[in-house]
């Protein structure tokens, strides 16, 4: 699969929450861990369980930094 999106970060589930419509996926990304929220059916129809390879792909026209005063 071809995308367009640069960002592409390979890792492996470690946590799946399953709620009412949507699920939040954990990665590991080489020690840090990148979470999605993604529909229960997304979750199914990929086959996404704890322990396989799956990728963060980021797409954004902005990325915010934020700091406390």
């Amino acid at each position: 699969m071809k995308l367009s999106a640069r960002n592409v970060l390979a890792g492996s589930v470690v946590e799946i929450v399953t709620g009412a419509v949507t699920s939040h996926v954990r990665l590991d990304i080489g020690g840090s861990i990148v979470t999605a929220a993604i529909t229960n059916e997304a979750v199914a129809e990929l086959g996404l369980t704890v322990g396989a390879k799956a990728a963060a792909v980021i797409k954004a026209s902005d990325v915010m930094i934020g700091v406390d005063e």
